[in-house]
C-alpha cells in the first residue's frame, strides 16, 4: 500500500479516536456543560488539531529524524505541544488541562493505532 495510503486511513483514525477522547474528556471528565464549550467546538477542535498535526509527523518530522525511538519521542512530544495549545485557545480551558487532554489523546490514538493499523 502507498505511503499516502496508509496516511489517509491513519488520519481517519486519529481524527476518530481523538475527537471521541476529545469529547469524554471535556463532558465527563472535566464536565464543561454545552453552554461553556459546545459540541461543534469540540468537534472542530478534535479535526484542526489532528488535522494540523498529523501531516508534519508523517511528512515533515521523518525528513530530519531517522530513527525510530527519535522520531516517536519528538514527533510525539511536538504534536501534544502543539495540540495543547490549539485546545487551549479554541476551547479556554487551562493550559495544564490542556496538555493532559493532549496528552491522553495522543497516546490513545498511539497505542491504538499500534495494535489495529501496525501491519
Amino acid at each position: 500500500m502507498l505511503y499516502e495510503y496508509k496516511f489517509l486511513i491513519a488520519l481517519a483514525f486519529t481524527l476518530f479516536i481523538e475527537i471521541i477522547t476529545l469529547y469524554i474528556l471535556i463532558k465527563y471528565f472535566f464536565k464543561y456543560d454545552d453552554a461553556k464549550i459546545s459540541n461543534s467546538l469540540l468537534f472542530f477542535t478534535g479535526f484542526l488539531s489532528s488535522f494540523a498535526t498529523l501531516p508534519y509527523l508523517w511528512f515533515i518530522i521523518p525528513l530530519f529524524i531517522k530513527t525510530r525511538f527519535q522520531y516517536i519521542l519528538f514527533g510525539e512530544s511536538f504534536v501534544i505541544l502543539l495540540e495543547s495549545l490549539i485546545i487551549f485557545f479554541l476551547l479556554r480551558v487551562s493550559l495544564k488541562k490542556s496538555f493532559y487532554i493532549s496528552f491522553i489523546c495522543n497516546i490513545l490514538s498511539f497505542l491504538i493505532g499500534l495494535i489495529f493499523l501496525n501491519n
